[in-house]
């Protein structure tokens, strides 16, 4: 009788084994990685994105590990030393492969996309601007990444890729619904537009009704599962660099002599400017035969005259070029009716950082804040601003008039669409700007992997089961004694 209750028992436990459901159980998705360098016209910066590789419609759900700025000027000043252009940026992918698992960095893939400097430099000089742009590729593949390559963007793509990234952080193309579970699609008319003002180039990026955009001017992008049709238009040398340079020079030919007053500098500033700076740029035309002789230097003097600063500022600009056009900003170029609310950020940002605007001031209030800088003296507002740049200073009140003028006078902001416009850099801990638009982009044509599954049992059934067997044992063990 023991023999027969042990088989007994031994049957019962192989039933209830083979009767207990066995399913796929989804592993944790893995992290995935990226870098992309931002070669801007003035400095580079070195972001690192991580995220799921379970993704949602095909589009990376991404976020920002760590932002590195590279020590130095932009890679297009590395002209005439190529292999430097390389090395400057090696500090901060040492530090990128700190935060990164050692076990992935051979899967990290690695961009390098280069802006309006190198935009210039190409136009100045091709052959230098592949040299350089070949050291940055050397100094890349000697560390252990999968690097993509290094290039120049089209303005266009800029533009773009700020306006994904605005449109990611402020959760307009999706956003989780922790209620339903799942994520939500918001209405095409929360999507936000994208102002960026960098040193060499400025751009414009919005959704506008679809009426009003031609198919020559629109760019498509899918994110997400769903389609979008932007306007984008990228200004070269209406950067903010390259505005203080070309406005020199306006003042130069107009009043040539060794001492140029000066509107937008402060009173009792004076600044010795080079004419070989104007012969080195493509957006100051060195060729223009009214620039002095040689490379001679010039004393530009301070005036602090608000209303002349404009006034100088807007010569910069070919309003006529437009005629009666409403579908036209300035020097021709086609733009349909704004749309909706704008982030501006980069130098947008800055500027109105140091005049402590807050968001939702009325445009006369910023109007008098601008005047009330410009009027101020040399000796005032160093004194006032012992911590800021001395080489940054003086540029304010030329800055944020040119701001103005940019935003009112070209794109056609007026005073009640001005409240649209919210001047930001951040959204939580993460950058505005390309970086994380051109990532985006970029994991959405990695497919998705599928996540890993191991074969399982469901937990209660397994729980029940072992209750079971350990049951059956002992009253096997109990009829062996019996």
């Amino acid at each position: 009788s023991a023999i027969v209750g042990t088989l007994v028992a031994l049957s019962i436990i192989a039933l209830v084994l083979s009767l207990v459901r066995v399913e796929d159980v989804a592993l944790p998705p893995t992290v995935k990685y990226g870098m992309v360098f931002d070669a801007g016209s003035s400095h580079t910066s070195l972001f690192v994105y991580e995220w799921d590789s379970d993704k949602e419609n095909n589009t990376g759900v991404v976020s920002q590990t760590l932002s590195c700025d590279v020590q130095g000027q932009g890679i297009s000043s590395y002209a005439s030393n190529p292999p430097e252009a390389g090395n400057s940026l090696r500090e901060c992918l040492d530090k990128a492969l700190q935060v990164v698992p050692a076990e992935k960095h051979r899967d990290v893939p690695v961009y390098l996309g280069a802006t309006a400097g190198m935009r210039l430099l190409r136009e100045q000089n091709s052959s230098a601007a592949e040299q350089v742009l070949a050291e940055v590729a050397r100094t890349m593949q000697e560390y252990p990444v999968a690097f993509k390559g290094a290039r120049i963007l089209a303005g266009e793509e800029e533009g773009a890729y700020g306006w994904i990234t605005i449109n990611y952080l402020l959760d307009s193309f999706t956003k989780y619904s922790p209620k339903a579970h799942t994520w939500l699609h918001p209405e095409a008319a929360n999507i936000f537009g994208a102002l960026d003002l960098g040193g060499a180039s400025t751009q414009i990026t919005f959704m506008p009704e679809d009426s009003a955009l031609s198919q020559n001017e629109a760019s498509e992008f899918t994110l997400y599962g769903y389609s979008y049709n932007i306007y984008t238009h990228s200004y070269l040398c209406y950067g903010q660099n390259e505005m203080l340079q070309r406005l020199a020079k306006e003042l130069i030919v107009s009043f040539p002599s060794t001492r140029v007053q000066h509107p937008c500098y402060p009173k009792g500033y004076n600044e010795t400017f080079s004419l070989s700076s104007l012969r080195a740029s493509p957006c100051t035309d060195g060729s223009d035969p009214r620039l002095p002789p040689g490379d001679s230097s010039v004393t530009l003097e301070g005036r602090g005259n608000a209303s002349g600063c404009l006034a100088a500022l807007r010569k910069l600009f070919n309003f006529s070029a437009c005629g009666q056009s409403q579908d036209c900003t300035f020097d021709g170029v086609y733009q349909p009716p704004l749309r909706g609310q704008f982030i501006a950020f980069s130098a947008f940002y800055y500027n109105f950082k140091f005049l402590n605007l807050t968001e939702g001031q009325p445009l006369a209030v910023v109007r008098e804040a601008i005047e009330g800088l410009c009027t101020r003296s040399w000796e005032d507002l160093s004194s006032s601003y012992p911590k800021e740049s001395p080489k940054r200073l003086p540029k304010y009140c030329a800055n944020a008039n040119y701001i103005l003028t940019l935003l009112l006078d070209a794109y056609r902001f007026n005073k009640t669409s001005w409240n649209n416009i919210f001047f930001q850099m951040k959204a939580g801990s993460t950058d505005v700007g390309w970086t994380l638009g051109y990532m985006l982009n970029l994991t959405n044509m990695v497919p998705a992997e599928a996540p890993a599954r191991l074969k399982g049992h469901r937990p209660s059934l397994w729980a029940a089961a072992i209750t079971f067997i350990i049951l059956t044992l002992i009253l096997g063990l109990a009829a062996l004694l019996l």
